[in-house]
């Protein structure tokens, strides 16, 4: 008898086979951002700017970088929330800044949400930007801006359409990134 017919034998007809176990839920909690999840919020975007395109930023950020930000966005009341696993590992994040600095623009944002590489495709993205529309709307913020590059981001784009996010505008060849010209699409969301 054949190695081959061999081992084919050996195998349990379906039937007969104790079933799998189940695999585990994907579980999280969303949460306001703490300066101690600010490593693990380091390490996920700089994944994105180091291998993707889907933020221009070319240079990683600091320990130091990130510190000045969620204290400014502290400051001035925007929400910066974590999607944390039970054990407390960082699965993503999702934040807001201000759209533009002159003071007209104070109730208008612009969102952030980045995953970690083993959280993508398991609804995180959407929970966290649900989280986060239900935050601003909360902090008194009335219009949401996404901006998002062109290439490469059609997840994104697709989950803010989703979300009633419309397409506003675009913009060619604005980024030089990995020896490529990349543009970005604007969109914007009404929070009533």
């Amino acid at each position: 008898m054949l190695q081959e017919e061999y081992e084919s034998r050996r195998v349990l007809p379906p039937h007969l086979r104790k079933p799998e176990a189940p695999e585990a839920p994907f579980s999280y909690e969303i949460r306001d951002a703490t300066p101690a999840d600010l490593p693990h919020i380091r390490e996920i975007y700089n994944y994105y700017v180091t291998n993707s395109t889907v933020t221009f930023d070319e240079d990683t950020m600091s320990i130091k970088a990130w510190k000045a930000k969620y204290a400014h966005l502290r400051k001035i009341g925007m929400p910066f929330l974590v999607a944390a696993s039970p054990s407390g590992q960082i699965l993503g994040y999702a934040l807001v800044t201000p759209w533009k600095q002159k003071a007209a623009y104070r109730f208008t944002v612009e969102n952030s949400i980045y995953l970690g590489q083993a959280s993508t495709g398991k609804g995180l993205g959407t929970a966290l930007m649900r989280a986060l529309v239900d935050a601003s709307k909360a902090a008194g913020l009335k219009e949401m801006i996404a901006v998002i590059a062109d290439q490469g981001a059609e997840a994104s784009i697709a989950m803010h359409r989703a979300f009633g996010f419309k397409q506003v505008g675009s913009m060619g060849r604005v980024g030089f990134k990995f020896d490529r010209w990349l543009g970005t699409v604007l969109m914007q969301k009404s929070l009533k």
